[in-house]
């Protein structure tokens, strides 16, 4: 069947609504195909945040039940099932921070029969697990953690004599591999070495395992530093894989290597390489007669790699969600290794929205979280027609009622020519062309490599609430979103805050011809780089009577010199800053900013380490105490580069609202 609902004109969609909502994070269907175990997260107002439970449909039965079989406040997540389908197991920091194992508050291994019972915790340890993988047969589990060690260097000794003060470098949290068997109960350390393991796979023999290093646990030593090598247990060695292809051959240098998968037989791994402006690709290695061949995976009409890859059970077929315009499908790679591969073919497309998906060892049946234009998320199977689903869980039946926005997706020419797309919303049963132009406020994502899709979106950013309150949301997807291609991607190279923001603009100059705009009353917001697009327009345009500008970058040099991924910036600026000076001022609103009336509310995190909150401070300090231009600074204690407590986004939903009704409808 169709992810159809019917909609019909109902309430708005208020702030309530959208705390009511389900969230569904994962889905895992057990080896048989027999049960769909997912993860839900849904609103608690004591606990101020999303908390995370599993939830498992037995696809077994005719009435096709569902059950919910934790109730913790601990965020049970990761969902991993055992060779067969007896247990399921877990990630959960259950309990307070005490010594009372397991229940101290850390991250521990858990699992429970796939009816509920037997809830049993499998780790018991005092600093709790990083990352965890259960073997292919079931019988033994690998964990990580972490041992902190003093660089041993000239400097240690004074280090040592001098510890309550902080250090930039030369303590380590060295990681440490264990393997537990699950039928003796016994822990064994199967790799210590000076270095991080950020990412791992444990071979289906058991014999190897494949390791993401990096020198030490800051993300700037992920940006090029990143090695993936294939560990030898029986020798204690490890073989580094060659990377000509992800480094000296690659557009940049700072790739991060993620997400290594073994295939059943494993002759074949598969991982990825990611980099901030160019496009993320899949590589697969071929282990055969002691010779390694290495390959990139081509992505099909160069979609985007929207999913880490993995490899369908049994087979050399590799599965991943693409990006694809303003469309997630779900696609499958046939035969790939050797330095080969087959065709790319379709599992789950069409309007089908693709978040999530998990495929069963031994039927191969396919599931997935999925969203239409029409549908929040639902879980779903698979079929054989790519355009048809058959829905196992939907968690938000309630807002079957609401009153959903109309999405479309629409196109319109750049200045330069080039064909950019985004996604519209509008009011359920606004006319274009009958009705009067509606106020509208343009959403910004953030990345920039990323995208908006054209599915149901209940937002703290937006979309849904807005348009329920009588807004048009118009979401570009500018120059260096994801899903139009690598040329499409690459533009934004030494091109930021120019070709993305001309892209924008044009847009909304289009939707103002539509008579889809009323000119008089549009307003701009985003986070992260959405709101530093956002910092950009205001500097470059008086157009919009209000902003909203989220966890946004005002000054690039800033930018470089304190976030944790500072490869992103030297990417987009094609240089270090005292190698293209002139390159990072250009980028940077700040140098801008006495062009910026618009009135502005600030939003960030306080403990923001990708956007620090200093790059705010400055865009206020600038606009209040030396230009006169009305804002507001929403500074959010305890929380980082996102808003998860329900406190802090409920505030940001209001003053939003606020703000735009004072300076946009003049309320």
């Amino acid at each position: 069947m169709f992810i159809e609902m019917a909609l019909c004109v109902c309430a708005q969609i208020t702030t309530e609504d959208y705390f009511s909502l389900s969230y569904l994070s994962s889905c895992s269907i057990s080896p048989s195909g027999d049960y769909v175990a997912w993860t839900e997260g849904r609103w608690d107002e004591d606990l101020d945040r999303r908390n995370y439970d599993i939830w498992i449909a037995n696809q077994l039965d005719p009435e096709n039940t569902t059950m919910r079989i934790t109730f913790d406040e601990a965020n049970d997540n990761s969902l991993q099932w055992g060779a067969d389908d007896a247990w399921v197991y877990f990630s959960s920091k259950r309990g307070s921070k005490t010594d009372d194992l397991p229940r101290n508050g850390k991250k521990q291994i858990w699992r429970v029969k796939p009816d509920g019972s037997q809830l049993m915790a499998v780790t018991r340890l005092e600093g709790g697990v990083e990352d965890w993988q259960i073997s292919d047969d079931g019988s033994h589990v690998y964990y990580l953690t972490s041992d902190e060690t003093q660089v041993d260097d000239e400097w240690k000794d004074l280090r040592k004599e001098h510890d309550d003060v902080e250090y930039g470098q030369g303590l380590i949290d060295y990681s440490e591999l264990w393997e537990l068997d699950l039928n003796t109960w016994k822990h064994e350390k199967v790799w210590d070495e000076d270095k991080v393991i950020v990412d791992f796979s444990v071979s289906p023999s058991g014999g190897q395992i494949a390791t993401v290093t990096t020198p030490d646990t800051r993300l700037i030593t992920n940006e090029g530093w990143s090695d993936i090598g294939i560990y030898d247990i029986a020798t204690k060695e490890t073989a580094l894989l060659e990377d000509t292809l992800w480094r000296a051959d690659a557009p940049s240098p700072y790739g991060w290597v993620e997400a290594p998968d073994w295939s059943t037989d494993g002759t074949r791994l598969v991982f990825a390489v990611d980099f901030d402006g160019f496009p993320r690709n899949m590589f697969v290695a071929t282990f055969v007669g002691g010779e390694t061949a290495i390959q990139q995976v081509e992505r099909a009409n160069e979609v985007s790699l929207g999913s880490d890859p993995i490899w369908i059970p049994n087979s050399y077929d590799l599965l991943y969600v693409a990006e694809q315009g303003t469309m997630r499908p779900l696609l499958k790679v046939m035969s790939v290794g050797n330095g080969k591969q087959g065709k790319t073919n379709e599992v789950i497309s069409n309007n089908l929205i693709c978040w999530d998906f998990s495929v069963a060892e031994k039927t191969k049946q396919i599931v997935s979280i999925v969203g239409s234009a029409v549908s929040l998320p639902n879980i779903v199977a698979a079929s054989r027609n790519p355009n048809m689903v058959s829905v196992i869980s939907n968690p938000n039946s309630h807002a079957n009622d609401w009153q959903l926005p109309e999405i479309q997706t629409v196109k319109w020419t750049s200045i330069d020519g080039t064909m950019v797309e985004g996604v519209l919303e509008l009011p359920n049963g606004f006319v274009v062309g009958q009705d009067a132009p509606l106020p509208m406020y343009v959403d910004l994502h953030g990345g920039p490599t990323s995208a908006r899709t054209a599915d149901v979106s209940i937002s703290m950013y937006g979309r849904g609430l807005l348009s329920s309150d009588g807004w048009a949301v118009f979401s570009p997807n500018y120059r260096g979103s994801t899903g139009y291609g690598d040329t499409f991607l690459t533009d934004l190279v030494g091109r930021e805050n120019d070709v993305e923001v001309q892209d924008i603009l044009d847009g909304v100059d289009e939707m103002v011809e539509r008579g889809i705009a009323d000119p008089e009353k549009l307003a701009v917001g985003g986070w992260s780089n959405g709101g530093y697009l956002t910092n950009c327009l205001i500097a470059a345009t008086d157009r919009f009577k209000a902003a909203s500008s989220g966890a946004g970058v005002f000054d690039q040099t800033m930018q470089w010199s304190t976030e944790d991924t500072p490869g992103h910036v030297v990417n987009y600026a094609k240089g270090l800053p005292w190698e293209v000076a002139d390159e990072f001022r250009r980028m940077s609103p700040l140098f801008e900013a006495d062009n910026i009336t618009t009135p502005t509310i600030i939003h960030v995190g306080a403990g923001d380490e990708r956007v620090p909150a200093e790059q705010s401070r400055a865009l206020f300090r600038s606009l209040h105490d030396y230009l006169d231009v009305p804002t507001q600074l929403v500074i959010y204690p305890g929380t980082g580069h996102g808003l998860s407590k329900m406190s802090h986004r409920k505030a940001k939903i209001e003053w939003d609202k606020a703000w735009l009704n004072r300076w946009v409808l003049k309320e």
